[in-house]
């Protein structure tokens, strides 16, 4: 486990602890702890208060991202081996997603990612060789995402191999499932420019319903998740044709 994400689970579970009680926990100077406080504060996955850390109190993807981020960071580090040098590749939002967005700039050299995800491209701003083209549309704040019918104009004038996206939920009759029917409706008008779709997940998602359908197991080619995810459900996708790549 790398010391980011040992921090990261720390105070996660603690909701605020001093710079000093990290340096204990960790056996690392509180210098070098102050310097990893301050590279997880920039990416925005906790707040800094003299002296101490704390997790963000809030429900955007950020704060999202840090839930389950060690199983989470290891999907994405999978899902980036389907990523070669010079793709061009559609990522929507979602806290996976961001780290892959992350994980492809800091393994290729150059290519393209098009994505409606302010936060991504934001996410992924520091690093050089990949671009990042930006889909327009109706801003929702809370997610960092555009969405509506200009999103699905700019995405339809491309074409792709691949889109990574993931998902709010399952369910064993319907498929994968979403919260926000804008959202879900961009999403979907967004998979019609990509030659496959990769749904990227923690295991977690697949013990949680949804309000929207997403899409149909007949509309994804592939599944990035972590070991959690239960048999049953495994044989069910891997029987309706999608391939299964468990990380870590």
């Amino acid at each position: 486990m790398s010391r980011e994400i040992e921090l990261l689970n720390i105070i996660m579970n603690e909701g605020r602890i001093s710079v000093a009680e990290l340096s204990k926990r960790t056996d690392v100077s509180q210098v070098t702890i102050r310097k990893d406080l301050d590279q997880l504060e920039a990416k925005g996955l906790i707040s800094r208060e003299h002296g101490y850390a704390a997790a963000l109190d809030s429900d955007d993807l950020a704060n999202r991202m840090a839930v389950n981020y060690s199983a989470k960071r290891m999907v994405a580090e999978r899902a980036a081996e389907l990523v070669r040098d010079g793709d061009t590749v559609m990522i929507e939002s979602g806290s996976c997603c961001a780290l892959l967005a992350e994980e492809i700039c800091r393994r290729r050299s150059y290519g393209r990612i098009i994505t409606n995800s302010v936060f991504i491209a934001n996410f992924v701003r520091g690093y050089k060789g990949i671009d990042v083209t930006l889909l327009g549309g109706e801003f929702q704040r809370k997610s960092q995402v555009n969405t509506g019918p200009l999103t699905k104009l700019c995405a339809g004038q491309y074409r792709v191999d691949r889109l990574f996206v993931g998902t709010d939920g399952f369910d064993l009759r319907s498929g994968f499932t979403g919260r926000d029917m804008v959202r879900t409706d961009t999403v979907r008008s967004m998979a019609e420019s990509a030659k496959e779709v990769v749904i990227l997940t923690d295991s977690s998602k697949f013990s949680t319903g949804g309000l929207v359908r997403q899409f149909s197991f007949e509309e994804v080619s592939k599944v990035v998740t972590d070991g959690g995810i239960g048999e049953e459900i495994a044989a069910e996708l891997t029987k309706s044709g999608i391939e299964v790549i468990i990380a870590g």
